[in-house]
């Protein structure tokens, strides 16, 4: 029957193109994944299958991925962890998809992990810090800039930045919110903290339902530190940021692990309040950064982003979900296939060049090297878009190959002006 079946089919293709009929299409290899639409991490994530559509059109107008047509399975997963397992087992177990890859972010990857090991598949994920440092699944790979030992990696330039200054920080406080990315970043901290040697007077975690920050802040004043480390989430960050300059913060660094300053609509909403921040960051158009490739996708982004009504630059996460999907398609055509296992041994063992760099993993997963950067907001006077469009702000304090100014420093006396 297989034989006639494949006979048949021969027959069929060549009566086709005989009479100048189309042939079947091939059979789509159909991805799987639940992406924030909705709740706090809607933004980021909008924006990221904003970038990914991108690249399913790019590389389908090329023939798709091993000559097959690629479409997307996409499941909301309203930024909440719980829907998250449930999300999985029914592209696995019902909708049957090819291939599964993550969410964005480590509260909506960590819940996947369990379902994804029990199937036995190669997963990817989008900006995870640190999640399979519990599990230790051999066949989990991140694209997280943070590299290895991401909880230290992804915080250690704020120190770095620190370490640079005539008269550095000693003392520090430590605010986090009580979830999964931002404790982790804390023990990050404070493994830097022992490198650095600088004394940890303050340290403490805020329920993530908090939306008066300023006795946060005052708390944090009463303890006089020179360097102040937050790790939170969008709105966390914006409702502090405003408390720090309602209160008037009075300390020399401040900022290092606050998710959602690098979003277009946070840097209009906040505008000159994020004056002398020192956060992280992964990319901006800096001509230090200028990767091949890059420039290209991003004009595309900015063409879909107002009718899609997502983040209007895309600077934070479309360029690195772009590469996402980049190594994903390198990953199925390395192995000449879907077999899982065939993908993880490619993974392990290349490297994949993307729009954001060359990238390789190493440990548990992670990037063999960090991409993490420390940026510096300096003299912004309103929230206007063309001040976040030129490449040059926020400055880039570190790493040194990359720094395209010096920080504005201490904090309390100058970065605000």
């Amino acid at each position: 029957m297989r034989r006639r079946s494949l006979v048949t089919g021969i027959a069929a293709f060549a009566a086709a193109a005989k009479f100048g009929l189309p042939a079947r299409a091939a059979e789509p290899i159909r991805i799987g994944l639940g992406m924030a639409q909705t709740g706090p991490l809607a933004a980021n994530g909008k924006s990221a299958l904003v970038a990914m559509d991108i690249w399913k059109n790019d590389v389908n107008a090329k023939g798709g991925v091993l000559g097959r047509p690629v479409e997307f399975v996409i499941y909301d997963d309203q930024s909440n962890p719980s829907t998250v397992p449930g999300i999985y087992t029914k592209l696995l177990d019902v909708d049957k998809v090819d291939l599964v890859v993550s969410g964005y972010g480590t509260n909506v990857i960590a819940p996947a992990m369990p379902v994804i090991i029990q199937h036995k598949r190669t997963f990817l994920s989008l900006f995870g810090l640190a999640v399979n440092g519990n599990f230790h699944y051999p066949n989990y790979f991140t694209i997280t800039p943070t590299g290895p030992d991401p909880a230290v990696s992804s915080t250690v330039g704020f120190f770095e930045v620190g370490a640079m200054q005539k008269d550095p920080p000693k003392t520090l406080a430590i605010v986090a919110a009580d979830a999964e990315y931002p404790r982790t970043s804390a023990e990050g901290v404070k493994k830097n903290a022992d490198k650095f040697k600088w004394t940890v007077v303050y340290d403490k975690t805020y329920p993530p339902n908090t939306t008066d920050f300023s006795p946060i802040v005052r708390a944090v004043q009463a303890s006089n530190p020179d360097a102040v480390f937050v790790a939170s989430y969008p709105l966390d960050s914006v409702g502090m940021v405003r408390a720090a300059n309602e209160v008037g913060l009075k300390t020399k660094l401040f900022g290092g692990g606050m998710v959602g300053l690098q979003t277009t609509s946070v840097k209009q909403q906040l505008g000159p309040l994020l004056n002398g921040i020192v956060n992280y960051d992964f990319w901006i158009p800096a001509k230090t950064l200028q990767f091949p490739g890059v420039s290209e996708f991003l004009a595309k982004y900015k063409d879909k982003a107002a009718a899609a009504g997502v983040d209007p630059l895309g600077y934070y996460l479309a360029p690195w979900a772009y590469a996402y999907m980049q190594v994903l398609a390198d990953a199925v055509n390395g192995a000449k296939g879907l077999d899982q296992e065939k993908m993880a041994d490619w993974l392990r063992s290349h490297t994949f060049k993307t729009v954001m760099g060359d990238i390789k993993f190493g440990e548990d997963g992670e990037l063999a090297e960090s991409y993490s950067k420390m940026v510096q907001y300096q003299h912004i006077t309103s929230g206007d878009l063309s001040q976040f469009d030129t490449g040059e702000q926020p400055v880039i304090l570190w790493p040194v190959k990359y720094k395209t100014g010096d920080a504005l420093y201490p904090y309390d006396e100058n970065a605000r002006k």
